[in-house]
């Protein structure tokens, strides 16, 4: 199993400065890259400080000249907010200025707050709609003239400008969670991205289910790659696991928070939460957090992570967006590097 590192900028309040959550940001990646992961991937999100990543290929391009050897992938773009055009041009631009490195995950998008200022009206049904015809488009875009005549795009004969540098195209990856969504990847040719979230052991085992029903049915002559983004944290002792846990459970309360799209929001930040309404909700609980993902002692993170290979994932995303300080997320990925990534070796 591969590992790989996913991140954005993380704004917690307007005490932090966009200079500096970038150069954060670039350290994050540095340690990736010169410690032996597989791959750096980061999102796409709009007018949320919680998530900072307006278009990720400008963040590729520039973590490009900061690491030698990574991967670098989308995790994902929003393909409602892109033309099959203009999404297969600049991936392909992307692609010649990373020498090749790119990889590109795609997917519905998540989140009703950028549904309604960038796409008024359009719901998840009509995003999945769109991402599916996305897809196809693009990868036909990239072998050169093609004609378009979608329920949502169209467009007459027409190319990429440019070609993406890699021979076969650029890998395509799909967020994907029911089995509509694993097959939909598998039969265009596309590796599968999958988020248990909070969601814990059963989850992980039904999203590997799906993936491998939908190779034995249409996989033939295909070798689809299937990759675990999930939270994770290296502590030093027990005291560091469970302050660590309590910040991923505030992480999770904040992205509750705006996926259910009902708090004021002010300068691209929540109304905060107290600490009265992050404690009732359960399910994010700091204890749960501990058991259903990989944070523990190396002993501890390598003994969940064995189970994750055991079931058959090529990739582990280590999700490092926590709402925990820099110098905690750089301590825990460096213990990953150094304490669990050589039981894999």
């Amino acid at each position: 199993m591969k590992f790989s590192l996913f991140l954005h900028m993380e704004r917690l309040d307007e005490s932090q400065t966009y200079e500096q959550l970038h150069a954060d940001f670039i350290e994050l990646a540095k340690m990736a890259d010169q410690g032996g992961m597989h791959a750096v991937w980061t999102g796409e999100h709009h007018g949320m400080d919680f998530t900072i990543s307006p278009n990720p290929f400008l963040n590729l391009i520039d973590l490009a000249h900061h690491t030698q050897n990574v991967r670098l992938g989308t995790g994902t773009v929003i393909a409602p907010f892109w033309h099959p055009i203009r999404l297969a041009g600049e991936a392909a631009m992307t692609d010649i200025i990373t020498k090749g490195r790119l990889e590109l995950g795609i997917a519905r998008g998540a989140y009703n707050f950028e549904y309604e200022r960038l796409m008024p009206g359009m719901d998840a049904m009509e995003a999945g709609g769109r991402m599916r015809e996305l897809v196809p488009a693009v990868q036909k875009l990239w072998k050169g003239d093609y004609a378009h005549d979608g329920k949502y795009t169209q467009f007459p004969s027409t190319t990429s400008a440019p070609k993406p540098l890699q021979s076969a195209g650029v890998p395509m990856w799909i967020a994907a969670r029911d089995p509509h969504s694993h097959n939909f990847a598998i039969e265009h040719g596309c590796n599968v991205q999958v988020t248990p979230l909070w969601q814990g052991m059963t989850e992980i085992q039904n999203l590997m289910t799906a993936f491998k029903n939908a190779k034995a049915e249409h996989g033939e002559g295909k070798n689809p790659k299937i990759m675990l983004l999930q939270h994770a944290y290296v502590g030093s002792d027990a005291d560091d696991v469970t302050d660590a846990a309590k910040c991923i459970s505030r992480f999770y309360c904040y992205f509750g928070a705006w996926f259910k799209n009902e708090r004021p929001i002010r300068q691209g930040l929540l109304e905060p939460l107290s600490e009265e309404e992050m404690a009732a909700i359960d399910m994010y609980a700091p204890e749960k957090m501990i058991e259903n993902m990989p944070i523990g002692t190396p002993e501890q993170v390598i003994e969940k992570l064995k189970v994750y290979e055991e079931l058959g994932y090529d990739e582990f995303a280590f999700w490092i967006d926590s709402s925990m300080s820099y110098e905690q997320k750089r301590d825990s990925l460096r213990r990953f590097i150094d304490d669990v990534m050589p039981a894999f070796a």
